[in-house]
């Protein structure tokens, strides 16, 4: 592994690992987005995915928040996408606006044709790249969050070809053929932990995992089919990272409308952070996974249209409800989702604002 600079601010790791902290960390999933002026000026002249595949601009947009925001934000999440690990597959995707797939697995022989093994360190490498920059360009500020999105998320896109309200497709995959889904799954999954594996060798320093559609199974389909792969993949990383002498940094799973998993995920999921949409009370999600695992979350993205009066009160909820006036302890806050792209900058200026405020001990 490279040398990097001393980190100054650990606060969010410590979160992660379940410790008391002085105030909530506080990070926004899609920080490096479409809601910064900066961000759109490096897209006027390049494409999403050369963004992604240019570690040079991967670097700069995932240094932009927290160039703006210096001193507000405590984490950064390296500037990348969950699709690139079917394109490392050998699919083709597009992003225009959202992410189409031209030929997506109709059929267990589509699945079929693609590569049977896959070079991640080839496929991949320039992720690891834009990792190891971003770390130095960071120089220490906060630490860097690597990723990737949960096999059945990926799946589901694979098999649908983009995004759906339904999942027609990806659901009549896994009821007509459960067992070619379970293996399409598990070889997703395989990659995944080599993928994430190669983030922290290149310095990531917390791992997230996005099941985006975690919340359209059904209870016993999602203890059938996703939570297998997910735990493979928790699993598997830490076997990797202890087998190789690497940092075992913390894992989190954020499975997104899946809240009725919380209890199953942080018995036996393997992650050390859950994260929670804003469709769960904070008071109730910890209830329910007592002091297993920490928290991340979980305000409503639309409130940072709301105007910062609304922004402040619901900050506020947000911190009583994890904190309950005491010192917040195995708690992140974060947004229930990502942020969107007509957020004012400033509105999310505010939002980490109060944050600090109300999530210290004393408010």
């Amino acid at each position: 592994m490279a040398d990097f600079p001393p980190l100054k601010n650990d606060l969010f790791l410590r979160a992660a690992r379940g410790e008391e902290t002085e105030r909530a960390p506080v990070w926004v999933m899609r920080q490096a987005g479409r809601y910064l002026p900066e961000f759109r000026k490096v897209r006027e002249s390049h494409g999403f995915f050369e963004v992604c595949r240019t570690p040079e601009l991967a670097t700069e947009v995932t240094v932009q928040p927290i160039r703006r925001y210096s001193g507000l934000i405590d984490a950064a999440i390296i500037f990348c996408d969950i699709l690139v690990i079917p394109q490392a597959m050998g699919m083709e995707v597009e992003m225009n606006p959202g992410p189409h797939f031209p030929n997506p697995l109709d059929t267990p022989e589509d699945a079929e044709k693609l590569p049977k093994t896959v070079d991640v360190q080839k496929e991949l490498g320039y992720v690891f790249k834009a990792i190891t920059m971003t770390r130095k360009a960071l120089d220490g500020e906060v630490p860097l969050i690597g990723f990737c999105g949960a096999p059945w998320t990926l799946f589901a896109y694979m098999v649908e070809g983009g995004g759906s309200k339904t999942f027609q497709k990806a659901k009549s995959w896994l009821f007509r053929y459960p067992e070619a889904s379970k293996a399409l799954l598990g070889r997703i999954a395989d990659v995944c932990i080599e993928y994430m594996v190669g983030q922290v060798k290149a310095g990531a320093q917390l791992l997230q995992v996005f099941d985006s559609w975690a919340g359209e199974l059904a209870p016993h389909h999602f203890e059938e089919f996703s939570l297998p792969t997910l735990q493979r993949i928790a699993s598997g990383i830490r076997q990797r990272l202890t087998d190789e002498n690497l940092p075992l940094v913390p894992l989190t799973l954020f499975a997104k409308g899946a809240n009725h998993t919380l209890s199953l995920l942080s018995e036996r999921g393997g992650y050390d952070v859950l994260g929670i949409d804003w469709c769960i009370d904070p008071v109730e999600a910890r209830r329910l996974v007592g002091d297993k695992v920490a928290l991340q979350g979980n305000m409503d993205p639309n409130v940072l249209y709301g105007g910062r009066g609304a922004i402040e009160k619901e900050v506020k909820r947000m911190c009583e409800s994890f904190g309950g006036g005491k010192a917040p302890k195995g708690w992140i806050a974060n947004l229930g989702h990502g942020i969107t792209p007509g957020v004012d900058p400033e509105d999310l200026r505010w939002f980490f604002e109060c944050v600090h405020k109300y999530s210290r001990a004393e408010n």
